[in-house]
């Protein structure tokens, strides 16, 4: 049988930490967890470790009951804006991008509340801190004064944000949009007409809030709801400070958007959106290929393996641009929001391809990325060239070779994790990594790098938890986790008088055990002959010897896993 599969090995994002001793799990200390801020006797200290895709810039606050916030959404599911007092504004930690600090004093809660009675974090520019489901986030933790404590974020709202924007406030009635180009200190409105000092006297009232919307930062006024229909002659002015535009006549019956300068004011209608069928993946190219494609596949998914059509997938939904930036947007589909997929854009099966562990989401947020000659980054939407200077585009790398941990989760975790320390923890920080693939035959299989040294935790995301061995990555391994960790000692062994140069075994059967094609390297090839592991399920597969170039590879055997084989490729 020859068959030949796209390959879609996926690398693990490496995140890097600091490991002081490893005796014990509980030894474990890594740089974004380290105390920022100095306990104060009189205060509580809370570092918060934000959110991938926190800024530097970012204003976050802390809120919940204790200050007057409400934490519980509306019945539409909708969260109010929050009241920000400056007093719960956060600070940056100095010397950590990861972590930002506030002191509490309690003697300033708000009817008799504490922090168990709820809290959460907030963004100015990205809305409330969310649970990876969706929901607000609410922490319950309630320290004591001079003690110090890390909260975990895990999003933010804009996370969710279809094509990268909020949602559109809820207003009072209905609202004026302003584009302000005054380059003024302060923009007030004041309103004279059918209701003379409407909202409010000389030099009337100030800005209710700010929506991003069309790449457009727009400033808004409220109405109110009781004002409806009443005929106004609007005056924009710098605060009462000595400049004032002439009168601006509205009947209040719409929403309406004006660009507003130190001149004059004109209505420039709504901006065009764009709407998406579901999310979407957002690509700024910045590589010399022009013609891309999406391919997509899932595990587990009977309507997900091919997402988008075979090989090379989708073509472009359209362009849009974003924060000054044209992006290539693929529209993900929302009948297939919630599906796990990964993603490889590619250059329309012209021989370019970007895939990474990172490019393996779940379909309930838009992901942006750019690519380069040579490589790819995910970004998020306010993303700018050129930020952090202007560092040119890495050389391309070698793609660190990678074994397969597979995982026969016995013990029935419902969201199985493996998280690993030892020379770095190549699976992130706690829980770990999800599988990369889980194969039709319920094999959990997660990457390591190679030629490592690692000690293995499996978890049901974070909790309860199997300790696992400590092992060598010089190759692949497979074990059956109920009680304790079980490895097979099977293997395949197969003298290679083939000759093949890289020589993989892939398989395919009861479950694609190996990966995807090409399969998994040999644990050992010593003068000829190819070792490779194989479990102990009992199950079916069909082997296939392959080597480097298109079509070298062989059909070696149907084999039963319960035993160890040995053949011979010519």
């Amino acid at each position: 049988m020859n068959k030949k599969i796209y390959s879609l090995f996926l690398a693990l994002l490496a995140l890097t930490g600091v490991i002081s001793s490893c005796k014990s799990n509980d030894d474990i200390v890594f740089d974004h967890e380290r105390q920022q801020f100095e306990t104060r006797a009189d205060r509580i200290l809370l570092e918060f470790i934000a959110p991938f895709g926190t800024t530097v810039e970012e204003e976050v606050y802390i809120i919940g009951p204790f200050n007057g916030n409400a934490l519980t959404p509306d019945e539409e599911g909708n969260y109010e804006e929050p009241t920000l007092d400056e007093a719960y504004k956060l600070v940056k930690a100095e010397k950590s991008n990861a972590k930002w600090g506030i002191y509490l004093d309690p003697k300033s809660f708000v009817d008799g509340k504490t922090l168990a009675d709820g809290f959460r974090f907030y963004s100015v520019s990205q809305g409330q801190e969310y649970t990876l489901t969706g929901a607000g986030a609410v922490h319950n933790d309630n320290p004591g004064v001079g003690t110090f404590t890390n909260i975990w974020g895990q999003r933010w709202e804009a996370y969710y944000w279809q094509g990268g924007e909020a949602p559109e406030p809820k207003h009072d009635g209905f609202c004026v949009y302003v584009d302000d180009q005054t380059g003024w200190e302060t923009l007030t409105m004041y309103m004279w007409g059918d209701v003379n000092d409407l909202n409010g006297g000389w030099p009337g009232m100030e800005v209710t809030g700010t929506w991003k919307h069309g790449g457009v930062v727009w400033k808004y006024f409220d109405f109110g709801e009781a004002n409806t229909g009443l005929n106004e002659n609007l005056i924009f002015n710098n605060g009462g400070a000595g400049i004032q535009l002439d009168n601006y006549n509205f009947t209040i019956d719409r929403n309406i958007y004006l660009r507003v300068t130190a001149d004059g004011v004109e209505e420039i209608g709504e901006p065009e959106g764009v709407a998406h069928d579901g999310y979407a993946l957002f690509v700024l190219n910045q590589s010399s290929q022009t013609d891309l494609a999406l391919y997509a596949w899932g595990d587990g998914l009977s309507d997900a393996n091919d997402l988008f059509g075979g090989w090379p997938g989708m073509a472009p939904t359209g362009t849009q641009v974003i924060n000054g930036n044209e992006y290539v947007y693929f529209d993900l589909g929302e009948s297939r929001t919630g599906l796990n997929v990964n993603l490889i854009p590619n250059n329309n099966n012209n021989g370019v391809q970007w895939e990474g562990g990172d490019l393996n989401f779940t379909i309930d947020h838009d992901i942006y990325i750019r690519i380069y000659d040579g490589g790819y980054e995910v970004i998020d939407k306010d993303y700018q060239p050129g930020e952090g200077g202007d560092t040119p585009d890495p050389e391309p790398q070698p793609v660190a070779e990678k074994v397969i941990i597979a995982v026969k989760n016995s013990v029935g975790y419902a969201a199985p994790h493996l998280y690993v320390y030892g020379d770095s923890e190549a699976c992130g920080g706690w829980p770990g990594a999800a599988p990369v693939k889980t194969t039709d035959n319920g094999w959990c299989l997660f990457e390591l790098p190679a030629n490592g040294n690692y000690n293995l935790i499996l978890n049901d995301n974070g909790s309860p938890q199997k300790d696992g061995p400590a092992i060598s990555t010089a190759g692949s391994h497979f074990f059956d986790v109920n009680d304790s960790w079980v490895e097979s000692a099977n293997t395949v062994t197969i003298q290679n008088n083939a000759g093949y140069t890289d020589p993989r075994l892939y398989a395919w059967g009861d479950g694609e055990i190996y990966g995807g094609w090409r399969g998994i390297k040999p644990t050992s090839n010593e003068n000829g002959i190819l070792v490779f592991p194989l479990p102990n399920d009992g199950g079916t597969y069909n082997l296939i010897l392959n080597g480097e170039g298109d079509g070298v590879q062989q059909d070696i055997s149907q084999v039963v896993a319960n035993q160890s084989y040995s053949f011979t490729a010519n």
